[in-house]
């Protein structure tokens, strides 16, 4: 994996992608805190922080949108997966190199409140927190890229892909307060998500024997909590929904409050789609 890691890392700067990932990047980042700092003339550096959120969303698809799909292209995916290593090393590979130049570029943003410490008086456990959190947030948003990146040989189809899944994380929160929160819409959503698992176990497996036993104990859990407490069900999508944000996780790092059950989620999420990713790889060794 070391080896991986150096290729990959090292292609960012053989073409122009890390430049460009840098340059646009430090170019929004620059004009922000130009104009929220210097020309305001605020010392608020974690709410400039805050900000860099919407730059997430442009700068991600251009750092994954090749992971994955410019090997398809080339047809050099075939030596990937006839490589004498797992498949899971070759998708973390991939991702630690695009999360090193990604930690890089935000590192260079430190020159910012540098510039402001000497003018003002600088909360440095608000900044260090938000550093912390855009690492965590920038590496679920880097794993989610590596999978829209598998799905497709299109470098433009991963990076529109890419850039929808996460302006849906980002505004996840948002919707949640426009769903109905009567019980019976609480079951139904529940259902939908049962049905979701059911057709992804099937359509990784290929079993409809699994696919019928998932469906069956989700029918069961599902009617069970309904038994025990059908309050469970009121609201449910709207819980769901702020529960699995990532921006309302972010919101505590900006305080200074740095709470592991957000950097587990953070840790998980990551786990999660380069899991998926991997999965994904391997169907299309064996296919």
């Amino acid at each position: 994996m070391p080896a991986l890691f150096k290729k990959e890392f090292l292609s960012f700067f053989i073409t122009p992608l890390g430049y460009i990932f840098m340059g646009v990047f430090l170019l929004i980042s620059g004009l922000f805190f130009t104009m929220g700092n210097i020309f305001a003339m605020s010392s608020d550096y974690s709410s400039f922080l805050g900000g860099l959120i919407l730059i997430f969303l442009l700068v991600v698809p251009l750092l994954t949108m090749r992971m994955f799909s410019e090997e398809k292209r080339q047809k050099t995916d075939q030596l990937l997966l006839t490589a004498p290593c797992p498949v899971s090393h070759i998708v973390a590979g991939k991702f630690l190199a695009a999360l090193a130049l990604f930690a890089l570029t935000l590192a260079v943003t430190g020159i910012y409140p540098l510039m402001l410490s000497f003018h003002a008086q600088l909360e440095g456990a608000r900044i260090l927190g938000t550093y912390i959190g855009f690492f965590f947030l920038g590496s679920s948003f880097i794993s989610l890229g590596i999978f829209a990146s598998s799905l497709t040989e299109s470098q433009a189809g991963a990076a529109i892909l890419t850039f929808c899944l996460l302006l849906i994380t980002w505004i996840m929160d948002f919707l949640g307060g426009f769903l109905p929160v009567s019980i019976l819409s609480g079951v139904i959503f529940a259902l939908l998500l049962v049905s979701l698992a059911v057709l992804w176990i099937y359509n990784s497996s290929r079993s409809l024997p699994a696919a019928g036993v998932s469906l069956f104990l989700g029918l069961v859990i599902i009617g069970g909590l309904y038994l025990i407490n059908k309050e469970l069900f009121v609201n449910l999508g709207g819980k769901t929904f702020r529960w699995f944000s990532l921006i309302k996780r972010f919101s505590y790092f900006p305080m200074g409050i740095l709470k592991p059950a957000s950097i587990v989620y953070y840790l998980s999420f990551s786990g999660f789609f380069l899991f998926l990713t991997t999965q994904n790889i391997e169907k299309q060794r064996w296919s």
